[in-house]
């Protein structure tokens, strides 16, 4: 993060992740271990792209490790929906909630950032 200034989607990801790994935690004691393996690495990963693309090479680098990082995102919301339609699954509404707002963040982000750079306009 550059200056004193809160970077929310640094922030909320972070936070995310933490809830992730809380979620996972709850569905391997019911030893739903192949869902919560696959929904930890995507759900965590989008707060580990975000980091990364805070110290990108360029523009060009920054959206490109933002468009992983909405990648992820998309995955772990595919997850998430399973565990909620799946049964003996802990209820994951606010999960899903916290990833539907990630996903328009990072599109937001995405969008203003390629509008900055030539090669993206159209």
């Amino acid at each position: 993060m550059q200056g004193n200034k809160e970077n929310i989607i640094v922030k909320k990801s972070f936070e995310f992740s933490l809830k992730i790994i809380g979620y996972c935690e709850q569905i391997e004691a019911l030893r739903k271990y192949v869902i919560a393996r696959q929904l930890l690495k995507s759900g965590t990963s989008i707060g580990a792209n975000i980091r990364e693309a805070q110290n990108a090479e360029s523009k060009a680098d920054f959206i490109h490790k933002l468009k992983i990082a909405a990648k992820e995102a998309d995955e772990t919301e595919y997850w998430l929906l399973l565990c909620q339609k799946s049964e003996n699954y802990p209820n994951c509404e606010q999960l899903q909630a916290d990833c539907k707002i990630l996903i328009l963040i990072l599109s937001k982000i995405i969008s203003s950032s390629k509008k900055s750079i030539p090669k993206y306009r159209n």
